[in-house]
């Protein structure tokens, strides 16, 4: 039997980014967020409307199981991530990483509440609080990932937490691999030895059990 994905584990995750980003130098996020076509100010910005969309699906009585809540999204500039949530730039660095803690706290805060019978949509698969916990968890340590390679950051999120993930939501992932290195291969970020480098992913939100 597998560990399920908790809102414990998703809080752990978001406040692990946090606390990284937290000692970043305050110049650098213009810079590239590792192979992403974005800025690292961007990447965060997207990460934060990652976590409040997976939020808000879980709000309403009855969630959309066909469609996303209808908020508007849009980009900022061509080829820009294309969100709802903007940080203002004026409030710099700390004020973007407390717009990605606010947004990750509401995401925490709709998964401990929702009764786990719930489901709403999501494009890879009609998903239930444990699902959205686990996207959101993904979310947050692999942009943590290209945020700590554009800013010049070490991060090496917990195994535990990792494994979680992957056993959740992708499946098929390799079993004779480290979790962290892993969820790296599986979402295109990484090599592993003896296998062909991921070029398009995807994970499986539907619940598993």
């Amino acid at each position: 039997m597998r560990d399920r994905v908790t809102a414990d584990d998703l809080d752990l995750a978001v406040q692990l980014c946090v606390a990284t980003l937290r000692q970043a130098p305050p110049h650098g996020w213009d810079r590239p967020a590792g192979s992403l076509e974005w800025d690292c100010w961007e990447t965060a910005e997207h990460l934060s409307d990652d976590l409040f969309a997976y939020a808000v699906q879980l709000g309403p009585r009855t969630p959309p199981l066909d469609r996303e809540v209808p908020f508007l999204f849009e980009s900022r500039r061509p080829g820009g991530p294309t969100n709802t949530v903007f940080a203002d730039r004026t409030a710099g660095p700390e004020g973007l990483t407390q717009v990605l803690e606010a947004s990750g706290a509401l995401l925490v805060a709709m998964v401990r509440t929702t009764p786990p019978e719930v489901r709403a949509h999501h494009v890879f698969g009609v998903s239930d609080p444990e699902g959205f916990a686990a996207m959101g968890a993904v979310e947050t340590l692999v942009h943590t990932h290209d945020l700590a390679e554009g800013l010049g950051l070490v991060w090496t999120p917990p195994a535990g937490l990792c494994a979680r993930v992957l056993a959740r939501l992708f499946p098929d992932a390799p079993t004779d691999a480290e979790p962290w290195p892993a969820l790296l291969w599986v979402t295109g970020r990484a090599d592993l030895p003896g296998r062909a480098r991921v070029t398009k992913w995807r994970w499986y939100g539907e619940p598993r059990d």
